[in-house]
């Protein structure tokens, strides 16, 4: 983890040693970040799963967030990757664009809420590169995961007639955003700061990921909005599904919101930063959804189907269709 600029005791180097080090200490892979690039080995009969996302101030996060909820949902994003693949998390690599007048405590704040979350999921860092910029502040983000040979959860194998599941509830990182920025003024303090919460510190569902292989035929990660997202699943397959409303798991929060305002509904289905799993199953397997909601101690919902065709289509329970002005996130 090195670039070529000149270094002193408060460089770029002294940063690396003081900040970074420590965060790699116990990922021997790593090679105390020292060299190049890191070493993995991994077991015989598994599978290494890659996963990069980046995040850049004022398009990603607010100028005003946390470091600490910063460098967490960085991190938790990518893991949440992994999820969707049914991996398993080994470690990670960093680049880091800071702007040359960030302040010392803002990246002193971001290695604190990286260390946070390594505890928390057992991963380490294995290394990167830090370099200056004009601006805006950009953060990029590799996780390495591991898993059973052949086993990684893919987009592509869903089959007409398959169940449609989404993991905990839909709406809250949507929601949570649009609290931030005071758009949700008549819902309770404590219920905004709920989805607030929700929206820096995603869940990544790393136990559910690993439960689902050889089950699910189908895997995403909810983080551009669930119909923009299961409509990935749908391309890869080459099919269509049929979503019903009604279905959609909604958090208190998300209730209360939609109660004083029904035109969040579309928020809620196009928009991101839940980061849940969306899943496919066969028809046999529904009866196998309340083990696996215990094993991985989430609700697990099924919300629609798998159709022929190349739309994914949305419907109240009486069977009307409903018309939404847009699908979800589009990153271009």
């Amino acid at each position: 983890m090195t670039d070529a600029e000149t270094d002193n005791g408060n460089g770029e180097f002294a940063l690396i040693d003081r900040l970074l080090k420590p965060l790699a200490a116990k990922t021997p892979a790593a090679l105390g970040l020292t060299d190049d690039a890191a070493v993995l080995s991994p077991t015989p009969g598994r599978d290494l799963v890659l996963a990069k996302d980046a995040m850049v101030a004022g398009v990603h996060f607010l100028e005003d967030d946390a470091p600490e909820d910063v460098a967490r949902k960085l991190l938790r994003v990518n893991l949440s990757d992994l999820a969707a693949m049914g991996a398993n998390p080994v470690g990670y690599l960093l680049a880091t664009f800071w702007p040359e007048k960030l302040p010392r405590d803002w990246i002193e704040g971001f290695a604190a809420g990286l260390q946070k979350d390594q505890d928390e999921f057992g991963v380490g860092l294995l290394g990167g590169d830090t370099v200056r910029t004009p601006g805006p502040l950009s953060l990029s983000l590799t996780a390495v995961g591991e898993v059973t040979a052949g086993q990684a959860l893919r987009r592509n194998g869903a089959a007409e007639g398959d169940l449609i599941v989404v993991s905990g509830t839909i709406g809250n990182g949507a929601l949570g955003l649009l609290a931030l920025k005071g758009a949700l003024v008549g819902l309770d303090e404590d219920l905004q700061k709920k989805l607030i919460d929700r929206y820096h510190l995603p869940q990544p569902r790393l136990a559910l990921g690993k439960l689902l292989t050889e089950k699910a035929t189908a895997c995403i990660d909810i983080s551009d909005g669930p119909l923009a997202d299961i409509g990935h699943i749908c391309d890869e397959s080459r099919l269509g599904a049929e979503i019903e409303w009604e279905r959609i798991p909604l958090s208190y929060a998300a209730r209360q919101a939609l109660a004083q305002n029904a035109r969040l509904r579309d928020v809620v289905l196009t928009g991101g930063d839940d980061y849940e799993l969306a899943f496919t199953l066969p028809p046999a397997m529904e009866e196998a959804l309340e083990q696996l909601a215990t094993e991985s101690g989430l609700a697990l919902t099924i919300i629609g189907k798998m159709t022929a065709g190349n739309d994914v289509r949305v419907f109240h329970e009486d069977g009307t269709e409903l018309t939404l002005d847009t699908r979800g996130w589009q990153h271009f």
